[in-house]
C-alpha cells in the first residue's frame, strides 16, 4: 500500500470529522437530537481514531533497536486494532444506551431544521471523503473486490478509513431518516429507534474491524502469489537442488520476513553456496520487494534420510 496514500485519506477524513462533529453537536444542543449526539460522538470518535492512525504510522518508522530487532511495523496493527475497540465502546455503545434511552422516554425535537440542515451537510463532507479514500484504494486493490481488499490488506489504515467513512455515511442517512420521520409524526421514538440503529452499525464495523487486525497481530504470511513469487525465484536459480521448506511473516505492512531451508549439491564448496545464496537473496527481493529480511539456511537434501514428508515442501528446480 502506498503510506503517502493511506496518509492523505487519513488527514482528509481527520479534518472533516472534526469539523462535522462540532456542527453536530451545535445541532444537538439546538434541537435535544439523541441521533444528533450520537453522531456527534460518532464523529468526535472518529476524529480521535485517525490521530490515532497517524502516531502508529508515525511510531512504525523507529529504527529496529536491541529491544525490538526486527523493528516497529507492527506498531500500526497495534494502532488499528485500538480504534477498532473504540468506535466499538465509545461510538458503538454510546450510541445503543442512547437510543434506548430514547426510546423509553421520547421527545419531540426543538428547532427541528437545525439537524436536517447539519445532516446534509455532513453528508456531502462524508461523502468527499469517502471519494478520497476510495480513490486512494483503487491505487493498491487492483482486481479485489472490496471485500477482498478490507479482508487482504496488510496496511491497515485504508480499510480501517473505508469502513469508517461507510458507516458514518449510513449513520447520516439514518440520522436523516430518524429526524424526518421525528418531524413528520411528532413522535420522539423514530430518533430513537435511528440513535440505536447507528450503534447497532458501528458495532458491526468495530467487530469486522477487529478480527482483521487481530490477525495482522497475530502474524500472517505472504500472500499465495508472493509465496509462489519466493518460491519460483528460489529455484530459479542453477546451484538450488530443491526448496525444503519455507516460512514468511509480515514484520509490518511493507516489510516481510522470509525464513527458506535450500537444498545444494554437498559437493559444493563453502565460498558458491554463499555466493548462490547472496544471489537468490538479490533473486528474492527483485521478485516481492516488500521481502526485506531474508534468512536462508543451506542443507542438503537427501531423499528418506532424516527428512519427513510433513517437513519438507519439495519443488526442484527446473534442470
Amino acid at each position: 500500500m502506498s503510506t503517502e496514500g493511506g496518509t492523505k485519506a487519513i488527514l482528509f477524513a481527520g479534518g472533516a470529522n472534526l469539523g462535522i462533529a462540532i456542527i453536530k453537536f451545535v445541532a444537538f444542543l439546538a434541537s435535544g437530537s439523541s441521533s444528533m449526539l450520537a453522531e456527534s460522538v460518532h464523529s468526535l470518535a472518529d476524529t480521535g481514531n485517525q490521530a490515532l492512525l497517524l502516531l502508529g504510522g508515525r511510531k512504525a518508522k523507529k529504527e529496529a533497536d536491541a529491544a525490538h530487532p526486527f523493528g516497529y511495523g507492527r506498531e500500526r496493527f497495534v494502532y488499528a486494532f485500538v480504534v477498532s475497540i473504540i468506535l466499538f465502546s465509545i461510538g458503538g455503545v454510546f450510541s445503543v444506551y442512547e437510543g434506548i434511552q430514547k426510546i423509553g422516554h421520547p421527545h419531540a425535537l426543538e428547532n427541528p431544521v437545525w439537524p436536517i440542515v447539519v445532516l446534509v451537510g455532513a453528508i456531502v463532507l462524508e461523502g468527499i471523503s469517502f471519494r478520497t479514500a476510495i480513490g486512494e484504494s483503487n491505487h493498491t486493490r487492483g482486481r479485489q473486490s472490496w471485500a477482498e481488499f478490507i479482508r487482504h490488506a496488510k496496511a491497515p489504515e485504508l480499510p480501517v478509513v473505508l469502513l469508517e467513512d461507510f458507516a458514518a455515511l449510513v449513520g447520516l442517512v439514518l440520522a436523516f431518516l430518524g429526524v424526518g420521520l421525528t418531524i413528520i409524526t411528532g413522535d420522539g421514538v423514530w430518533d430513537g429507534i435511528a440513535t440505536l440503529c447507528i450503534g447497532v452499525l458501528l458495532v458491526l464495523v468495530a467487530i469486522v474491524l477487529g478480527v482483521e487486525t487481530k490477525s495482522l497481530l497475530v502474524g500472517e504470511g505472504a500472500s499465495p502469489a508472493d509465496t509462489e513469487a519466493i518460491r519460483a525465484a528460489i529455484n530459479a536459480h542453477a546451484e538450488v537442488e530443491a526448496l525444503i521448506h519455507m516460512k514468511t511473516l509480515y514484520l509490518g505492512p511493507d516489510e516481510l520476513l522470509v525464513a527458506a531451508k535450500i537444498a545444494f549439491s554437498a559437493k559444493k564448496k563453502l565460498a558458491d553456496v554463499a555466493a548462490a545464496i547472496d544471489a537468490v537473496e538479490a533473486a528474492i527481493r527483485a521478485a516481492v520487494p516488500i521481502a526485506r529480511v531474508i534468512y536462508l539456511e543451506p542443507d542438503v537434501y537427501l531423499p528418506g534420510k532424516g527428512k519427513t514428508p510433513t517437513e519438507a515442501i519439495i519443488i526442484r528446480a527446473a534442470d
